[in-house]
């Protein structure tokens, strides 16, 4: 059993598919906040999202996630914690607010979207193998 991507067209889709869907989650973690405090989604849903947006690509540069998209460990811990440090210093030297609070909820809530989903992966896989 590996997480490894295979090469050539399957591999690509993996692992755009999995960047896809770090992205999809990011992005939903920035809409329920906004709809949360602002009540309005999309007026600065952008504004929201790109400081988390860029880092998840640096997270995914970092950690080389392409090769193995859907590792808990190795892929899915280096890519959340590059997304909340990095999401959070781009808020700060934009000047968007970084209130204790919110990297608490943002820490935690990336964590289980971006962290959790390669768990969950890694738990079908090994059902299967058996």
């Amino acid at each position: 059993m590996t997480d490894r991507a295979p090469s050539g067209r399957g591999g690509q889709r993996r692992a755009g598919g999995a960047l896809a869907l770090d992205a999809v989650l990011v992005v939903a973690f920035a809409a329920t906040g906004r709809a949360t405090h602002d009540g309005d989604v999309w007026s600065g849903l952008a504004m929201t999202a790109w400081p988390f947006l860029a880092a998840l690509v640096v997270g995914w540069l970092i950690t080389r996630a392409w090769r193995a998209p859907s590792a808990p460990v190795r892929v899915g811990i280096g890519v959340w914690l590059t997304t909340v440090v990095g999401g959070m210093l781009l808020r700060a030297l934009s000047g968007q607010g970084t209130a204790i609070a919110f990297v608490i909820v943002a820490t935690a809530t990336l964590f289980v979207a971006l962290v959790g989903w390669r768990f969950v992966a890694a738990l079908v896989r090994r059902s299967r193998a058996r």
